[in-house]
Protein backbone atom coordinates (compact mmCIF):
# COMPACT_ATOMS: atom_id res chain seq x y z
CA UNK A 1 0.00 0.00 0.00
CA UNK A 2 1.02 3.62 -0.58
CA UNK A 3 2.51 5.79 2.72
CA UNK A 4 2.91 8.57 0.52
CA UNK A 5 3.06 9.25 -3.60
CA UNK A 6 5.74 11.43 -4.89
CA UNK A 7 4.98 12.83 -8.08
CA UNK A 8 8.33 14.62 -9.36
CA UNK A 9 8.39 17.61 -10.78
CA UNK A 10 11.69 17.77 -11.95
CA UNK A 11 10.66 20.34 -14.99
CA UNK A 12 7.92 22.73 -13.58
CA UNK A 13 4.93 22.69 -15.01
CA UNK A 14 3.86 21.47 -18.11
CA UNK A 15 1.96 22.92 -21.17
CA UNK A 16 -0.95 21.60 -22.66
CA UNK A 17 -0.45 22.05 -26.37
CA UNK A 18 -3.68 21.22 -28.56
CA UNK A 19 -3.22 18.26 -30.88
CA UNK A 20 -4.14 19.74 -34.00
CA UNK A 21 -1.01 22.29 -33.92
CA UNK A 22 0.44 19.19 -36.24
CA UNK A 23 -2.31 18.37 -38.38
CA UNK A 24 -0.46 19.69 -41.60
CA UNK A 25 2.41 18.00 -40.76
CA UNK A 26 3.34 14.19 -41.55
CA UNK A 27 3.03 12.08 -37.61
CA UNK A 28 6.71 13.05 -35.41
CA UNK A 29 8.40 9.48 -35.19
CA UNK A 30 9.73 9.06 -31.23
CA UNK A 31 12.74 6.54 -31.34
CA UNK A 32 13.12 4.90 -28.24
CA UNK A 33 16.15 2.40 -27.12
CA UNK A 34 16.09 1.18 -23.83
CA UNK A 35 18.87 -1.59 -22.89
CA UNK A 36 16.37 -4.32 -20.91
CA UNK A 37 12.69 -5.64 -22.09
CA UNK A 38 9.15 -3.90 -22.47
CA UNK A 39 8.40 -6.58 -19.31
CA UNK A 40 10.78 -4.60 -16.82
CA UNK A 41 9.67 -1.50 -17.84
CA UNK A 42 6.07 -1.27 -18.32
CA UNK A 43 5.86 1.23 -15.62
CA UNK A 44 8.32 3.70 -17.28
CA UNK A 45 7.19 3.85 -20.48
CA UNK A 46 3.75 4.52 -18.77
CA UNK A 47 5.42 7.41 -16.91
CA UNK A 48 7.29 8.22 -20.31
CA UNK A 49 3.77 8.38 -21.71
CA UNK A 50 2.07 10.60 -19.48
CA UNK A 51 5.12 12.95 -20.20
CA UNK A 52 4.61 13.27 -23.72
CA UNK A 53 0.47 13.45 -23.02
CA UNK A 54 1.02 16.35 -20.49
CA UNK A 55 2.69 18.43 -23.43
CA UNK A 56 -0.11 17.29 -25.83
CA UNK A 57 0.93 14.06 -27.59
CA UNK A 58 -0.63 10.48 -27.51
CA UNK A 59 1.05 7.91 -29.21
CA UNK A 60 -0.93 6.90 -32.39
CA UNK A 61 -2.79 9.67 -32.85
CA UNK A 62 -0.39 12.63 -33.32
CA UNK A 63 2.87 11.23 -32.43
CA UNK A 64 4.14 7.42 -33.56
CA UNK A 65 6.87 5.72 -31.24
CA UNK A 66 9.46 3.19 -32.90
CA UNK A 67 10.70 0.74 -29.42
CA UNK A 68 14.27 -0.90 -29.77
CA UNK A 69 15.03 -3.38 -26.59
CA UNK A 70 18.37 -4.87 -26.29
CA UNK A 71 16.76 -6.92 -23.18
CA UNK A 72 20.01 -6.86 -20.81
CA UNK A 73 22.25 -7.29 -24.05
CA UNK A 74 25.28 -4.77 -24.80
CA UNK A 75 25.72 -6.41 -28.44
CA UNK A 76 22.10 -5.28 -30.48
CA UNK A 77 22.80 -1.75 -28.68
CA UNK A 78 25.00 -0.77 -32.10
CA UNK A 79 22.59 -1.69 -34.57
CA UNK A 80 19.18 -0.62 -32.89
CA UNK A 81 20.27 2.62 -32.59
CA UNK A 82 21.51 2.49 -36.42
CA UNK A 83 18.43 1.71 -37.33
CA UNK A 84 16.74 4.65 -35.60
CA UNK A 85 19.08 7.26 -36.66
CA UNK A 86 19.09 5.83 -40.50
CA UNK A 87 14.52 6.15 -39.93
CA UNK A 88 15.69 9.72 -39.03
CA UNK A 89 13.36 9.98 -36.42
CA UNK A 90 12.85 12.96 -34.78
CA UNK A 91 14.06 12.79 -31.24
CA UNK A 92 15.36 9.54 -30.24
CA UNK A 93 15.07 8.50 -26.44
CA UNK A 94 17.88 6.49 -24.59
CA UNK A 95 17.18 4.75 -21.31
CA UNK A 96 18.52 1.64 -19.94
CA UNK A 97 22.46 1.86 -19.47
CA UNK A 98 25.25 4.30 -20.83
CA UNK A 99 25.72 2.10 -24.04
CA UNK A 100 23.29 3.39 -26.05
CA UNK A 101 24.63 6.86 -25.20
CA UNK A 102 28.28 5.93 -26.46
CA UNK A 103 26.92 4.93 -29.52
CA UNK A 104 24.13 7.75 -30.10
CA UNK A 105 27.32 10.02 -29.67
CA UNK A 106 29.17 8.59 -32.10
CA UNK A 107 26.18 8.29 -35.03
CA UNK A 108 24.75 11.51 -34.68
CA UNK A 109 25.51 14.89 -33.88
CA UNK A 110 22.31 16.27 -35.33
CA UNK A 111 19.26 14.12 -34.44
CA UNK A 112 17.91 15.33 -31.29
CA UNK A 113 18.77 12.84 -28.13
CA UNK A 114 16.91 13.42 -24.82
CA UNK A 115 18.92 10.57 -22.52
CA UNK A 116 19.43 9.53 -18.43
CA UNK A 117 23.02 9.85 -18.33
CA UNK A 118 24.82 7.16 -15.66
CA UNK A 119 28.16 8.69 -16.07
CA UNK A 120 28.94 12.38 -15.51
CA UNK A 121 27.68 13.86 -19.41
CA UNK A 122 30.05 17.11 -19.22
CA UNK A 123 33.06 14.94 -18.89
CA UNK A 124 31.92 12.45 -20.74
CA UNK A 125 31.48 14.90 -23.94
CA UNK A 126 27.58 14.82 -24.11
CA UNK A 127 27.09 18.63 -23.19
CA UNK A 128 28.65 21.68 -22.19
CA UNK A 129 26.93 22.30 -18.87
CA UNK A 130 23.90 20.81 -16.45
CA UNK A 131 22.13 24.11 -17.20
CA UNK A 132 23.22 24.88 -21.28
CA UNK A 133 23.53 21.21 -22.69
CA UNK A 134 24.92 23.04 -25.81
CA UNK A 135 24.64 20.37 -28.73
CA UNK A 136 22.20 17.34 -29.55
CA UNK A 137 21.61 15.65 -25.89
CA UNK A 138 19.82 16.29 -22.91
CA UNK A 139 17.76 14.76 -20.34
CA UNK A 140 18.36 13.78 -16.70
CA UNK A 141 22.02 12.91 -14.96
CA UNK A 142 22.07 10.28 -12.36
CA UNK A 143 25.82 11.32 -11.79
CA UNK A 144 25.78 12.97 -8.97
CA UNK A 145 22.85 10.82 -7.16
CA UNK A 146 24.63 8.57 -4.64
CA UNK A 147 22.08 7.45 -2.54
CA UNK A 148 24.55 4.17 -1.15
CA UNK A 149 26.06 6.10 2.62
CA UNK A 150 21.56 6.48 2.97
CA UNK A 151 20.74 3.06 1.99
CA UNK A 152 23.75 1.34 4.17
CA UNK A 153 22.41 3.62 7.00
CA UNK A 154 18.67 1.63 6.18
CA UNK A 155 20.17 -1.49 5.91
CA UNK A 156 21.92 -0.92 9.48
CA UNK A 157 18.71 0.44 11.15
CA UNK A 158 17.14 -2.90 10.00
CA UNK A 159 20.25 -5.15 11.29
CA UNK A 160 21.18 -2.82 14.50
CA UNK A 161 23.55 -5.71 15.66
CA UNK A 162 25.44 -6.41 12.55
CA UNK A 163 29.45 -5.81 12.65
CA UNK A 164 29.93 -6.68 8.80
CA UNK A 165 27.74 -6.05 6.06
CA UNK A 166 28.81 -7.16 2.18
CA UNK A 167 28.32 -5.23 -0.57
CA UNK A 168 27.57 -6.51 -3.81
CA UNK A 169 28.59 -5.10 -6.91
CA UNK A 170 30.22 -5.38 -10.66
CA UNK A 171 33.57 -4.51 -10.71
CA UNK A 172 33.43 -4.40 -14.80
CA UNK A 173 30.84 -1.84 -13.87
CA UNK A 174 32.29 1.96 -14.34
CA UNK A 175 29.55 3.78 -13.30
CA UNK A 176 28.93 2.43 -9.72
CA UNK A 177 30.08 5.83 -8.04
CA UNK A 178 29.04 5.01 -4.40
CA UNK A 179 31.62 2.97 -3.11
CA UNK A 180 33.97 5.63 -1.11
CA UNK A 181 30.78 6.96 0.01
CA UNK A 182 29.67 3.68 1.23
CA UNK A 183 32.94 3.49 2.73
CA UNK A 184 32.62 6.37 4.62
CA UNK A 185 29.20 5.83 5.77
CA UNK A 186 30.00 2.31 7.28
CA UNK A 187 33.57 3.89 9.24
CA UNK A 188 31.05 6.31 10.97
CA UNK A 189 28.39 3.84 11.93
CA UNK A 190 31.60 1.17 13.21
CA UNK A 191 30.62 -1.38 10.32
CA UNK A 192 33.04 -3.65 8.40
CA UNK A 193 32.51 -3.59 4.62
CA UNK A 194 33.46 -7.21 2.82
CA UNK A 195 33.24 -6.29 -1.22
CA UNK A 196 32.32 -9.31 -3.49
CA UNK A 197 31.73 -9.31 -7.09
CA UNK A 198 28.45 -10.51 -8.70
CA UNK A 199 29.09 -9.44 -12.55
CA UNK A 200 28.13 -12.85 -14.13
CA UNK A 201 25.52 -15.44 -12.70
CA UNK A 202 28.36 -17.73 -12.04
CA UNK A 203 30.03 -15.39 -9.89
CA UNK A 204 26.66 -14.13 -8.48
CA UNK A 205 26.50 -17.54 -7.56
CA UNK A 206 29.89 -17.86 -5.86
CA UNK A 207 29.59 -14.93 -3.79
CA UNK A 208 25.99 -15.77 -2.15
CA UNK A 209 28.18 -18.94 -0.99
CA UNK A 210 31.35 -17.20 0.16
CA UNK A 211 29.23 -14.62 2.08
CA UNK A 212 26.95 -17.46 4.12
CA UNK A 213 29.95 -19.40 5.04
CA UNK A 214 31.38 -16.01 6.44
CA UNK A 215 28.07 -15.38 8.70
CA UNK A 216 28.03 -11.72 7.29
CA UNK A 217 24.54 -10.09 8.88
CA UNK A 218 23.48 -8.13 5.79
CA UNK A 219 23.90 -7.19 2.10
CA UNK A 220 24.05 -4.19 -0.04
CA UNK A 221 22.74 -4.79 -3.30
CA UNK A 222 24.87 -2.09 -5.50
CA UNK A 223 22.64 0.34 -8.45
CA UNK A 224 24.07 -1.52 -11.13
CA UNK A 225 21.68 -1.71 -13.93
CA UNK A 226 21.60 -4.89 -14.67
CA UNK A 227 20.65 -6.36 -11.08
CA UNK A 228 17.56 -4.36 -11.32
CA UNK A 229 16.01 -6.23 -13.50
CA UNK A 230 15.40 -9.89 -15.54
CA UNK A 231 17.20 -13.01 -14.58
CA UNK A 232 19.67 -10.81 -12.71
CA UNK A 233 17.47 -9.50 -10.31
CA UNK A 234 15.64 -12.68 -10.42
CA UNK A 235 18.67 -14.52 -9.06
CA UNK A 236 19.87 -12.33 -6.56
CA UNK A 237 16.13 -12.01 -4.41
CA UNK A 238 16.38 -16.21 -4.87
CA UNK A 239 19.76 -16.16 -3.24
CA UNK A 240 19.32 -13.70 -0.57
CA UNK A 241 16.34 -15.78 0.47
CA UNK A 242 17.93 -19.36 -0.23
CA UNK A 243 21.20 -18.01 1.97
CA UNK A 244 18.59 -16.08 4.91
CA UNK A 245 20.89 -12.90 4.51
CA UNK A 246 18.99 -9.28 5.03
CA UNK A 247 19.41 -7.42 1.57
CA UNK A 248 18.91 -3.81 0.67
CA UNK A 249 18.50 -2.74 -2.74
CA UNK A 250 17.85 0.45 -5.00
CA UNK A 251 14.90 -0.12 -6.96
CA UNK A 252 11.31 -0.62 -6.39
CA UNK A 253 11.14 -3.09 -9.01
CA UNK A 254 13.57 -5.44 -7.02
CA UNK A 255 11.53 -5.36 -3.80
CA UNK A 256 8.38 -6.12 -6.03
CA UNK A 257 10.23 -9.07 -7.30
CA UNK A 258 11.08 -10.53 -3.42
CA UNK A 259 13.47 -8.39 -1.98
CA UNK A 260 13.69 -7.02 1.23
CA UNK A 261 13.92 -3.06 1.39
CA UNK A 262 14.92 -1.10 -1.03
CA UNK A 263 15.79 3.08 -1.37
CA UNK A 264 15.82 4.91 -4.78
CA UNK A 265 15.04 7.12 -7.39
CA UNK A 266 11.62 7.23 -8.36
CA UNK A 267 12.36 5.86 -12.10
CA UNK A 268 9.00 6.22 -13.47
CA UNK A 269 9.55 9.91 -12.70
CA UNK A 270 12.38 10.22 -14.89
CA UNK A 271 11.13 8.30 -17.64
CA UNK A 272 8.18 10.60 -17.05
CA UNK A 273 11.02 13.70 -16.99
CA UNK A 274 12.49 12.08 -20.66
CA UNK A 275 8.69 12.57 -22.06
CA UNK A 276 8.34 16.14 -21.27
CA UNK A 277 11.23 16.65 -22.64
CA UNK A 278 10.76 14.53 -26.10
CA UNK A 279 7.94 16.68 -26.57
CA UNK A 280 9.10 19.78 -26.18
CA UNK A 281 11.79 18.76 -28.74
CA UNK A 282 8.99 17.71 -31.05
CA UNK A 283 7.17 21.35 -30.25
CA UNK A 284 10.74 23.36 -31.14
CA UNK A 285 13.19 23.32 -28.76
CA UNK A 286 16.41 22.53 -29.05
CA UNK A 287 18.03 20.07 -26.71
CA UNK A 288 20.83 21.93 -26.20
CA UNK A 289 18.78 24.61 -24.74
CA UNK A 290 17.02 21.94 -22.07
CA UNK A 291 18.75 21.89 -18.53
CA UNK A 292 19.75 18.44 -17.99
CA UNK A 293 17.95 17.66 -14.58
CA UNK A 294 18.34 15.70 -12.05
CA UNK A 295 15.73 13.39 -9.62
CA UNK A 296 14.37 14.95 -6.81
CA UNK A 297 12.03 12.15 -6.34
CA UNK A 298 13.22 8.96 -3.87
CA UNK A 299 11.18 6.39 -2.60
CA UNK A 300 11.29 3.70 0.52
CA UNK A 301 9.82 0.35 -0.16
CA UNK A 302 9.47 -2.58 2.13
CA UNK A 303 8.28 -6.12 1.94
CA UNK A 304 7.00 -7.38 5.08
CA UNK A 305 6.54 -10.90 3.13
CA UNK A 306 10.44 -11.39 3.22
CA UNK A 307 11.39 -9.74 6.23
CA UNK A 308 8.88 -12.15 7.59
CA UNK A 309 10.26 -14.78 6.09
CA UNK A 310 13.50 -14.07 6.96
CA UNK A 311 12.59 -13.79 10.95
CA UNK A 312 12.98 -10.20 11.11
CA UNK A 313 10.88 -7.17 12.62
CA UNK A 314 10.86 -4.06 10.85
CA UNK A 315 11.45 -1.28 13.24
CA UNK A 316 8.03 0.94 13.37
CA UNK A 317 10.00 4.01 12.64
CA UNK A 318 11.17 2.58 9.61
CA UNK A 319 7.82 1.45 8.85
CA UNK A 320 6.24 4.89 9.40
CA UNK A 321 8.34 6.57 6.98
CA UNK A 322 8.35 4.01 3.92
CA UNK A 323 6.29 5.16 0.45
CA UNK A 324 5.41 1.76 -0.08
CA UNK A 325 4.71 -1.26 2.03
CA UNK A 326 3.87 -4.91 0.59
CA UNK A 327 2.11 -6.98 2.45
Amino acid sequence: MRRRDFIATLCGAAVAFPFGTRAQKAMPVIGFLNGFGPEDRANEVAGFKQGLKENGFIEGRNVAIEYRWARSRLEPVQELAADLVSRRADVIVISGGERGNIVAKKLTQTIPIVSIFAGDPVADGYIASLNHPGGNFTGASLFAVTLAAKRLEILHELVPNASTIAVLTDSAIRFDNGREETEEAAQKLGLRLRIVNGGTLEQLESAFATLSGERVSALLISSVPTFAVGSFRDRIVALATQYAIPAGYSDRSQVLAGGLISYGVNVTAIYRQLGRYAARVLLGDKPGDLPVVQPTTFELVINLKTAKTLGLAIPPTLLARADEVIE
